[in-house]
């Protein structure tokens, strides 16, 4: 039984949802009814979703770098499902080091796909949904690191400024759209159980020279509720964050870490 009734038959498009939190996302809004574009640059797990769902859902390869690939995924949404009522921007990456050595490289390509990818499909949304004149929602994966710093342990520190950037875009596009009815909020999670966390754990453990799967338990042990976070615990808050029960929030950074985020 779907939970937010009002969700259903509405439309979605999902970036990064090939696997682990935009997967996730796409299969709760499924769920509730709603129809689903799930795009990634990668199919991933989407395939066997859309089987399941039937006409309810489709994939269209994206790379959200890319402002064209961005605007005619959200046009095939609006051809298909008869317009766009929300907006996921989930599509991440992020990349070990620390800042002394970090390269531009990589900095290009976390800028690009984090922050960049995050405003042209946000902002490409929003000129849709104002088009349309029926509000809408977009909503943003910002992460912890959108908040508060890794910390020297976990040198995620790009990845951190991608996602401040995140944070930043929520809250200028909020202000700018909720006028219009147009509700732009983000989510900011823990210590979610993806493939980015084992690539973390690995990643730190060789460089401590400690065995893999430590840096990732001892993290885990730091989140007061006691269990790592599972991209269901994420998917949850996004649809919720759809639902009318959040029609009062807009431009917010919301906090889904079992505890781990103070602010």
């Amino acid at each position: 039984m779907a939970t937010y009734p009002e969700l259903q038959t509405k439309s979605v498009m999902v970036s990064g949802a090939g696997r682990g939190i935009g997967l996730a996302i796409a299969q709760r809004f499924l769920a509730e009814g709603a129809h689903v574009l799930l795009t990634d640059i990668d199919e991933g797990e989407a395939a066997g979703v859309i089987a399941t769902a039937g006409s309810k859902a489709f994939y269209r390869q994206v790379d959200v770098t890319d402002l064209e690939q961005v605007e005619a995924a959200v046009a095939s949404v609006v051809e298909r499902f008869g317009g766009l009522d929300v907006m996921v921007c989930n599509a991440g990456i992020g990349e070990i080091a620390p800042l002394v050595e970090a390269t531009t490289e990589s900095f290009d390509r976390q800028m690009a796909v984090n922050a960049k990818g995050a405003f042209f499909c946000g902002t490409v949304a929003a000129r849709q949904m104002l088009c349309a004149g029926r509000g809408g929602r977009i909503i943003l994966n910002a992460s912890g690191a959108g908040k508060i710093a890794p910390g020297k342990a976990t040198p995620l520190g790009l990845y951190a400024m991608s996602k401040h950037a995140v944070v930043g875009l929520t809250k200028q596009l909020g202000v700018e759209m909720a006028d219009a009815g147009i509700l732009v909020n983000c989510v900011c999670g823990g210590i979610v159980d993806t493939p980015m966390w084992d690539l973390i754990d690995r990643e730190v453990t060789q460089r401590t020279g400690e065995k893999a799967g430590t840096f990732k338990a001892a993290a885990v042990a730091s989140v007061p509720v006691g269990r790592i976070q599972t991209p269901q615990d994420m998917a949850n808050t996004f649809v919720w964050l759809a639902s009318d029960e959040a029609s009062y929030m807009a431009g917010q950074t919301v906090n889904c870490s079992g505890g781990l985020l103070p602010y």
